[in-house]
């Protein structure tokens, strides 16, 4: 999969860009404030539907504007698509091939991962950004994963209603059923994406990072309790909270470093380049099951890292089944000045470099 046309206009700061990117690496150099991140976090919306840092709408449309648009022209599967967004304020319109479609369907069409600014969260943030990472990698591996997560969400989204409201005990167990066949499903697509996915993880942790770090899926419910149980016996809990304590919407992937939290054991420098481990990984497994090369977003990668993580990160992020887009102060900052195409951006305007 590669992407070979991209258009934006009203995004952020930048200026009606539009390119055609090299298949296998990019090189976008500029100075500080000049919209090289806006235009990886444009790349990142029309595959996922939403940035990668801003947490609404609103904000990515640029002052004076009153939407802004995205285009891209895509090979994917053997054939090209053309997929557009669309979004003003309260709204969202997504064009797949002339046809309405889904964010899950751009994904699927056009999938990107991102090493970005706030990549380190995998380490240092809470469990959502674990997860999301995690079901990223299931949705493009285990296709059975989105119909079964939908199902899942909808049984807690009612069941959690009825936990609000003080409802009788029977209404909130009427769901009971949908959210265990749902939620155990989710839980074993999971839990074998992560394995198969750990057994390419692990000897990279092992091989590339000056420290070893353990990874260990947690589904959410004791492991020694079928979820039936686990709902049981947290019933009370659950009244008490008005919500749903148990399940796979509290799964983690513990990350530890000689025996405690790896947030605790590793320093800021260190959580980016274990976090961009994890992603390159994962990169790399996605591509190895059934996608083929996907995009992959590198934003500022020597920010934080002293001269052998940025060896080392260079070196991982060497050979990687990607199209890959990749920021810097000056091209000079990275290994590939002389491959792929080299951008510049200033202002919000996209040139290209020779």
């Amino acid at each position: 999969m590669s992407l070979q046309q991209f258009r934006a206009s009203g995004f952020r700061c930048l200026q009606d860009v539009e390119f055609v990117p090299d298949h296998t690496l990019n090189l976008i150099s500029g100075p500080n404030a000049s919209g090289k991140t806006s235009l990886l976090e444009a790349i990142f919306y029309l595959s996922r539907g939403r940035s990668f840092r801003a947490s609404g709408n609103r904000e990515l449309i640029q002052t004076g504007r009153s939407a802004f648009t995205l285009y891209g022209e895509i090979l994917a599967d053997g054939g090209d698509h053309r997929a557009g967004v669309e979004v003003a304020h309260g709204e969202r319109r997504i064009r797949i091939d002339g046809s309405n479609g889904t964010a899950a369907e751009l994904a699927r069409i056009m999938p990107v991962q991102a090493i970005d600014p706030e990549v380190h969260n995998l380490v240092q943030g809470g469990p959502e950004y674990r997860r999301r990472f995690l079901d990223w990698g299931v949705f493009h591996v285990k296709h059975r994963f989105l119909e079964a997560w939908r199902r899942y969400q909808q049984a807690l989204r009612q069941r959690n209603a009825a936990l609000r409201g003080g409802e009788p005990a029977a209404n909130v167990q009427a769901w009971d059923e949908a959210f265990v066949t749902a939620g155990e499903e989710v839980d074993a697509l999971r839990r074998e994406y992560f394995d198969a996915y750990l057994s390419l993880l692990s000897p990279i942790i092992k091989e590339k990072l000056p420290f070893n770090a353990i990874c260990r899926y947690r589904r959410g419910w004791s492991d020694d309790l079928g979820l039936q149980q686990a709902l049981h016996q947290s019933s009370a809990q659950e009244r008490r909270l008005g919500s749903t304590q148990v399940g796979p919407h509290r799964a983690d992937i513990a990350i530890s470093v000689q025996d405690r939290r790896a947030r605790y054991r590793v320093s800021r420098g260190q959580q980016k380049l274990l976090a961009a481990t994890l992603v390159i990984a994962q990169t790399r497994f996605v591509a190895a099951n059934g996608i083929g090369d996907l995009v992959l977003l590198v934003d500022d990668p020597a920010a934080e890292l002293d001269r052998d993580n940025r060896r080392r990160l260079f070196d991982l992020l060497q050979k990687i089944p990607a199209q890959m887009f990749v920021t810097a102060l000056e091209p000079e900052d990275l290994p590939w000045s002389d491959q792929g195409l080299m951008f510049h951006v200033e202002h919000g305007r996209l040139s290209s470099r020779l």
